[in-house]
């Protein structure tokens, strides 16, 4: 699926599943695409717990931009695809809770447009807390503002640091894992899937 924005065409990889139970979008980092390890385990692992999985390619990717541009430029976009991105899912599935995520910088774009897009709650992939060996320049607070319950899934060795638990609704913290989360993806998988819930199971937002 390619969705226009002001700042140029998305791209949007669909996985789908019959009767599903939700919808996450996730999107990549600032330097990667949505091929990476982490994010194919949990397409996997979402998909088979009933979800329906939406992999968005950011415009600036899109057009070969090696970096993302300001945060206002990337969240405007941002926005107006899950607003096109939902409005053709609803008309295919109906009414489903939207879950919106990334990886490193993506989780951050996840978390500043949360509430502005409608979602239930955020998957925050190695969210950068702060830049290496600058634990000073803190990012936690688009964490903690983002306005519904967000899941963290983050290495113990990650440079950019580990979000505090009182920041997020749900913290894990994988053993032996730098900010590639490619150790063991399939853990990263069980994780979201996990905290989503999955076919009948509870989730974090409520029934």
């Amino acid at each position: 699926m390619r969705i226009e924005t002001e700042h140029g065409p998305g791209e949007v990889l669909l996985d789908r599943v019959e009767a599903p139970e939700l919808v996450l979008a996730i999107t990549h980092g600032a330097g990667g695409g949505v091929e990476s390890a982490d994010l194919l385990a949990v397409r996997d692992a979402v998909v088979a717990a009933g979800g329906v999985v939406a992999r968005v390619l950011q415009p600036f990717r899109v057009a070969g931009r090696p970096l993302p541009g300001g945060a206002a430029r990337q969240d405007r976009a941002w926005t107006s695809m899950m607003a096109a991105l939902t409005e053709a899912l609803r008309r295919e599935y109906g009414e489903l809770p939207l879950v919106v995520g990334g990886r490193s910088n993506g989780a951050r774009v996840a978390c500043r447009t949360a509430r502005e897009v409608g979602a239930a709650g955020v998957v925050a992939l190695a969210f950068p807390v702060h830049p290496p060996r600058r634990p000073e320049r803190s990012r936690a607070t688009e964490l903690a503002g983002a306005g519904v319950p967000v899941l963290a899934v983050s290495g113990d060795r990650d440079p950019f640091g580990v979000p505090a638990a009182a920041d997020v609704d749900r913290l894990v913290v994988l053993a032996g894992e730098g900010h590639e989360l490619m150790r063991d993806p399939t853990r990263v998988g069980a994780a979201v899937a996990g905290w989503l819930g999955g076919r009948g199971g509870r989730r974090p937002w409520g029934d």
